[in-house]
């Protein structure tokens, strides 16, 4: 038998004032954000916002439905997104934040397992790593170098291959 170990290392802030000038501008965005997200079930607005190479701005916010199936995370919703407005450009950060009128949003909260592997596809589908910057409204913020760092023993193309 062998014992073997997963581990990652990632940043933590006290707040959001300790980051630099374009992570606090980024997730001040995804922290606006929140109110465009449709989350009357759960009442738990998320948005991700992401910055392309090229410097541009893309967000998407959580979509509920009455049908649970049917709604479509944050994350996915700015992956779908990014990938209609801006094909073949990588992004450089992802700021993610969430309110709710339920529960403190005072620390980071982790994409769920389907947009971690949403998001671990489309860091392979260009060859770039995805900056995570993970925040509530305020506390913590956590940055995670890349994405695929929240999905070990991720399900991917190498697996198919004959």
């Amino acid at each position: 038998m062998e014992e073997r170990n997963y581990g990652f290392s990632y940043q933590v802030y006290a707040s959001s004032k300790e980051l630099n000038a374009d992570d606090a501008a980024l997730l001040e965005k995804a922290r606006a954000v929140t109110v465009e997200a449709y989350a009357p079930y759960s009442n738990f607005h998320v948005s991700a916002v992401a910055l392309m190479e090229n410097g541009a701005i893309v967000t998407g916010t959580n979509q509920e439905n009455a049908s649970y199936p049917v709604g479509i995370c944050a994350e996915r919703s700015l992956l779908a997104s990014v990938a209609a407005l801006h094909p073949g450009i990588r992004i450089s950060s992802i700021a993610i934040s969430y309110n709710s009128k339920d529960v403190v949003s005072d620390h980071p909260v982790s994409p769920c397992g389907m947009c971690r592997q949403a998001l671990l596809e489309y860091e392979n589908r260009l060859e770039h790593p995805i900056r995570l910057i993970l925040a509530g409204m305020t506390g913590e913020v956590f940055i995670i170098p890349k994405a695929d760092q929240l999905l070990p023993f991720a399900f991917t193309k190498e697996e198919l291959k004959k």
